[in-house]
This record gives structure tokens, sequence and C-alpha cells, in this order.
């Protein structure tokens, strides 16, 4: 394993938060978390797109692939800001990188999971990973988006302003 990864303990997941420089201020472009338990929620229930990394894998052709899976787009051609990694409460890690780009949300398609729905039924249901996405200023971002990824929109804060 390489020095650089974190411990098999603890988890990692690779994502990429798109932004764009308004006149109003930067804004970054989240989704909200599919499935029934996040469908009444709207405060912390929005993500950057991301995922775990397997193994060895690379964490930023993780990051991409997500990205795509999860907003059906590819990354945005740009120069990546590799903000860092962050640990959640969950003490799950991230590493997030940015990149400037602007994607229209209407035109975002998200890949769906299975899961037994409703509990107990022996029914499976097909869910959205991100049922929708849409552009956020930054302040609104901290109150939409996840507690333990706030911090992150705090340190793409650091480089865009």
């Amino acid at each position: 394993m390489a020095a650089d990864r974190p411990s098999l303990t603890r988890p990692l997941s690779a994502g990429i938060l798109v932004y764009r420089l308004e006149h109003a201020g930067p804004e970054v472009l989240l989704g909200h978390m599919g499935g029934p338990f996040w469908a009444r929620k709207d405060d912390g229930a929005w993500s950057i797109p991301k995922g775990e990394v397997d193994g060895d894998d690379d964490e930023l052709l993780t990051a991409r692939r997500e990205f795509t899976e999860e907003f059906g787009h590819p990354v945005p051609v740009g120069d990546l800001i590799d903000l860092g990694r962050f640990t959640q409460s969950s003490r799950k890690q991230i590493h997030i990188w940015a990149v400037e780009g602007d994607i229209d949300p209407a035109t975002c398609a998200s890949n769906t999971f299975d899961i037994e729905w409703p509990p107990g039924s022996g029914t499976l249901a097909s869910f959205p990973e991100i049922d929708r996405v849409e552009w956020f200023g930054l302040d609104v971002a901290r109150a939409k988006i996840v507690k333990g990824q706030r911090q992150v929109v705090d340190a793409l804060a650091t480089h865009v302003r």
C-alpha cells in the first residue's frame, strides 16, 4: 500500500466538485441524494459526486468515474484543484478535487441502485443515486451539503475568492 494512502480501517472516497464564477459569487454543483431515506430531506441532503476507492485504484480516476456515473456527464475540461483529504464524522476520508465548469442541471442523469422497498416486503425497488442536481452559492451550499462535506466548500472558497 502506498505511504500516502489511508489505512484499510478508514474507507476512502474520491470526488470532483464543479464550480463556476458568477457575478454574485462562486457557485457549486451538488447532487441531492436519491432513495427513500433522503426523499423528504433538503438541508444536509446534498453531496459532491464521489465514490469509494477500491484497493489500489487511482483516486482521481475513481473521482472521474463517479462524477460521470452520478451526474451523467464527463468531468469538465480544466485545471483540477486538489482540495485535499477530509475526514468525515464517520471517520471516512474523502479526497476531493475541484474544477471550473458549467453544466446544465436539467441534463444530468444518475445511475441507479436497488434496495428492498418497502423494508421487509421482499420487493426490490430501483432509485437514482442522485435524484436532482442544482447550482448553489457557497453560503447556501453550506446548508444544503451533508455536514461532513461542509469543510470542502470552505476549502474551495479559499481558492476562488
